[in-house]
């Protein structure tokens, strides 16, 4: 096995998050489900872009945020993702690199634009995402470098990118050369529709042994699972994973290794301002702990951490300094 240079390799949606305050009776306005999930289209970013109160443009994508944390964290991290040579792929680019991570993926012409979240943000914090991919579906399987694959400890798969067939067979060309190199494969499923979607793929992986960490909230394990609560789900996938990884909002966070279980609460948070985030950042916190070697449960103290930093203000990539947060709390 050839020695690593990174820590953290991530493939996943490059897209710049809108973020704007809503309220309630503008979510039924635009027919949409308070804390719900959907993909958009160019006409339908475009209308609701302009129909949204003021915004903030901030980088995001699930697995742009992780690494941009663990970035914060110390990790050595890159990612791999498709921007269009527009300002919002400049500015993409531009948050990674300015992090010492590696963005060696070319722009492509922009001819579809690169893709942004529009994201509502209710009064107490929920967000209500609409998503239009642009170019980042438009990932192809040449991108993936496997030597750059091969240096890196941990490979991350975001859920989210599975849907379209370029970014997909990227993926799996990455899951092969990572295998190769004898390093381990993290997924990050994303989301309940993701899973629905894809159901057979990803229970594939799982069962193949594709997979060495997965991380998943509640719904997102009961979807998977196909069980009706969190123990069962819990039961009935742990075996099949050397590291499961489960949050519970409020009720902490959940890890099994190797059938030795562990937990943690969450942190406490003054006031929730925007749960934007929450998810991308634990993974950030808990897969630096785990290339550190840290034990399990420091590794979950870790993610509780950068997520409750995430939720205490708008945007899902971190204000505060992560690797000082952890420091005063586990030394």
């Amino acid at each position: 096995m050839t020695d690593t240079t990174l820590d953290i390799i991530a493939i996943g949606n490059a897209l710049v998050d809108v973020l704007s305050p809503t309220t309630d009776a503008f979510l039924a306005e635009e027919g949409l489900t308070a804390g719900a999930m959907q993909l958009i289209d160019a006409a339908q970013a475009t209308a609701l872009y302009g129909r949204m109160g003021p915004g903030r443009e901030i980088s995001g994508g699930s697995a742009g945020n992780t690494v941009a944390g663990a970035a914060m964290m110390g990790a050595r991290c890159a990612f791999i993702g498709q921007v269009a040579k527009d300002q919002l792929g400049e500015v993409f680019v531009h948050d990674l690199e300015s992090q010492g991570i590696e963005f060696t993926v070319p722009a492509r012409e922009a001819d579809i634009p690169t893709g942004r979240c529009l994201i509502l943000v209710s009064p107490g914090g929920e967000r209500t995402m609409n998503t239009y991919l642009g170019a980042a579906q438009f990932l192809p399987p040449e991108s993936v470098d496997e030597a750059q694959v091969a240096s890196a400890k941990v490979l991350l798969l975001e859920g989210y990118l599975w849907d379209p067939a370029e970014p997909r067979a990227a993926m799996k060309a990455a899951i092969r050369m990572a295998r190769k190199a004898g390093r381990e494969v993290a997924l990050g499923v994303s989301a309940v529709f993701c899973i629905m979607n894809h159901l057979d793929d990803f229970r594939a992986l799982v069962n193949d042994g594709d997979i060495d960490i997965l991380f998943a909230n509640e719904e997102e394990l009961l979807a998977l699972s196909g069980e009706g609560d969190f123990e069962a789900a819990v039961a009935a996938l742990a075996p099949k994973l050397p590291l499961l990884v489960a949050t519970r909002g409020a009720e902490g966070a959940t890890a099994v290794r190797n059938g030795e279980r562990f937990h943690v609460a969450a942190e406490p948070v003054e006031r929730v301002v925007d749960t934007t985030g929450a998810g991308d950042l634990f993974s950030a916190g808990y897969l630096v702990g785990h290339v550190q070697g840290r034990p399990v449960a420091e590794c979950l103290t870790m993610g509780a951490i950068a997520a409750a930093e995430v939720i205490s203000h708008f945007g899902a990539r971190p204000e505060q300094d992560l690797k000082a947060l952890i420091a005063a709390r586990l030394g």
